[in-house]
């Protein structure tokens, strides 16, 4: 998931040097973090995340088969939850029992990974065929340490409201959709066609058009040497993002935040960019349009947005039952049934030939293929190395790209300005 984040723009600051990372999203507050008990042989694990990972059911059945555990599901703040596990880290207590970390993270965590289980001495290593390579070793310490077990990958696609598109007099089946944008150019041309047309904004943030453009290029913030990239594949996402700001086909809501699930609900944009976890996303929040979304290639082709790994903080108390868990999570069963209901795509690619995964269709997106579209992304796709400090940097960015869309930076001045700031947050 990005999870995207992987995957908003309201940000903090974090005092710690792991700081703050890319997109929020949205969730109840953080619980307090008193670590797991085992009484009387009762074990009850914790497990933080963000969003929407589709643990509820999992949860329900998992403590059916084995009542002498109770799983604590914590969902927050997609920053937050990241910084909380940092601090904890730090402290030496208090975290988790089961964290999840996002692929803008990853690289961060896994410098730390003494303090982390090391998933490979509970017998994980037997599990690593059944992963795609790039996500097995991007949880993997130098040192060889396996600090987490892959859940998802964000294969990205667009998702796009037929109704307002027929609205605007703009092809509605998916097929000819996706030729109105084989370029980003052509997207934000289509754009504009679509705005002067309805009156309306086309998309729903600078933002999210600049992660997925930035997810496309061959290298992001980083290279492999931790050295900042700026004039590279960020300043391409940049070019896009703030074209189409300057185009003012964007409604400018920052992501997972209120405003942002308001636009769903009040068709205040017809177009955003989709990895495979956004799709839950949007049908909790605009349950109502049902029927009226559904899904397009990308500009572009390809890319990953997202995406996420399940880990053990090593200061846990019940880790054995801990990795139990997380084993049962992965395994195909659990798998496909959280890329039903949620669908959040498997980074197991022998799942993508599973009849249950490959012939689903999405009925609230207008039965559209999501086993096919997303597993043929996810195939295909070639990993960008996100670097320790690429959550500060990307949230530097982010924020410049706001400031133009809020009117607080002329976009001839915001480029330099992204730069200064993204400079600072790599020296953070």
């Amino acid at each position: 998931m990005e999870h995207f984040g992987r995957r908003g723009l309201r940000v903090g600051a974090a005092g710690l040097a792991a700081a703050l990372a890319i997109t929020g999203c949205s969730g109840q507050a953080l619980e307090g973090n008193n670590n797991t008990t085992a009484e009387g042989g009762q074990v009850t694990l914790k497990v933080n995340f963000w969003g929407d990972m589709g643990l509820d059911k999992l949860k329900a059945k998992y403590e059916a088969a084995n009542p002498n555990v109770k799983i604590v599901l914590n969902t927050g703040e997609y920053n937050a939850q990241h910084e909380d596990l940092q601090k904890k880290l730090v402290a030496g207590s208090g975290a988790p029992d089961i964290s999840a970390v996002d692929e803008g993270f990853i690289v961060q965590f896994r410098s730390q990974a003494d303090q982390f289980v090391n998933l490979t001495d509970k017998g994980a290593g037997a599990l690593e065929s059944k992963y795609l390579p790039w996500k097995w070793q991007a949880s993997k310490s130098t040192s060889g340490q396996q600090i987490g077990l892959g859940t998802d990958v964000g294969g990205l696609a667009m998702c796009y409201r037929t109704d307002l598109f027929k609205a605007a007099g703009l092809p509605t089946d998916r097929e000819s959709v996706s030729k109105l944008w084989p370029t980003w150019d052509a997207f934000l041309e289509t754009g504009k066609t679509y705005t002067s047309k309805s009156n309306k904004k086309f998309l729903d943030s600078g933002t999210n058009l600049f992660n997925p453009v930035l997810s496309q290029q061959p290298v992001g913030f980083y290279n492999e040497q931790e050295q900042l990239q700026m004039d590279g594949g960020p300043k391409v996402a940049f070019d896009i993002a703030t074209k189409a700001l300057d185009a003012g086909i964007s409604a400018n809501l920052a992501s997972f935040q209120p405003n942002w699930d308001q636009g769903f609900t009040k068709d205040q944009f017809a177009v955003l960019a989709c990895p495979a976890w956004m799709l839950g996303h949007i049908q909790k929040t605009a349950p109502d349009q049902a029927g009226k979304w559904d899904i397009a290639t990308i500009p572009g082709g390809g890319g990953n947005w997202g995406g996420s790994w399940w880990t053990i903080p090593k200061q846990g108390k019940n880790v054995d039952a801990a990795y139990k868990f997380v084993e049962w999570l992965i395994q195909p069963e659990q798998q496909i049934e959280v890329f039903k209901t949620v669908g959040n795509l498997p980074s197991q690619p022998a799942l993508y030939k599973d009849p249950a995964v490959l012939d689903y269709k999405k009925e609230f997106f207008t039965n559209a293929p999501t086993g096919q579209i997303f597993a043929s992304t996810a195939e295909n796709l070639k990993p960008q190395y996100l670097g320790k400090k690429n959550g500060p940097t990307r949230v530097a960015v982010e924020n410049v790209i706001n400031r133009v869309g809020q009117g607080g930076i002329k976009s001839a001045d915001a480029w330099a300005e992204a730069v200064k700031e993204a400079e600072k947050a790599a020296k953070s």
